[in-house]
């Protein structure tokens, strides 16, 4: 009896050891080869040694607004070459006019498949969600490599205060209201200065700021993106 109680045991352990590896490889996400997934779609990766340009992807953390990191084991921007070009540019006339400063990189290149998360998890009702995350059916401008999310920061990466943090889906995020916003006292002079530093070298590297985002740029416009590239899937 003893014996038999003995077996029985052993095999429930070998079972429920076997079922918890294969509930950890179930929770694991695959590791995936984004130098080669990007570059055979024509995308260059971002030099951050070469470039004093700086990189946190938010949503290879969870530092965003899903709480939970959507990238896996993306860490290093991707854009398409012209794209790339005028964000060169643009952390050149950042140097002439802030040397201390630097661009901080929170989002760039995003695959489709990723939009579609960010929009299955968006609370924002349907009417609203459009405003501040694309349909993954039309695509983002992210989607194409073409668009930018950033902030200025110190050379040791301490973002500067832009009155509230990336993904802001309220109007204190908007850039077309501040001078409303610092009359009001929900931004300050500061923070709006600090806004239009970095606009002032996005616009002049080319880009085109959102209205309804003061971290986000776009490379082209999003007629002539759909005209020119293909979508990331």
């Amino acid at each position: 009896m003893n014996r038999l109680l003995y077996f029985l045991s052993l095999i429930i352990g070998i079972g429920f050891l076997s079922s918890c590896n294969t509930n950890q490889k179930q929770m694991e996400k695959p590791l995936i080869d984004w130098d080669k997934e990007f570059a055979s779609q024509g995308l260059q990766k971002i030099d951050t040694d070469t470039t004093q340009i700086l990189v946190e992807l938010k949503y290879a953390t969870t530092d965003n607004f899903m709480g939970k990191n959507v990238y896996g084991n993306l860490k290093t921007g991707y854009l398409q070459p012209e794209a790339l070009d005028k964000l060169l540019k643009a952390q050149h006339f950042l140097k002439k006019e802030a040397p201390e400063l630097r661009l901080l990189i929170y989002d760039v290149a995003r695959p489709r498949r990723i939009q579609q998360v960010l929009w299955d998890s968006s609370d924002l009702p349907l009417e609203e969600r459009s405003q501040y995350i694309a349909n993954p059916k039309s695509g983002s401008i992210h989607n194409y490599g073409c668009a930018v999310d950033l902030t200025l920061a110190t050379a040791d990466g301490t973002p500067l205060d832009m009155g509230t943090g990336y993904d802001d889906f309220s109007t204190l995020a908007h850039s077309d209201n501040e001078d409303e916003l610092v009359a009001k006292g929900l931004l300050t002079p500061q923070q709006r200065k600090n806004r239009l530093l970095l606009r002032s070298v996005m616009i002049e590297a080319g880009f085109l700021p959102l209205d309804s985002e003061w971290w986000h740029f776009d490379a082209f416009s999003r007629s002539e993106t759909k005209m020119r590239f293909k979508i990331v899937e």
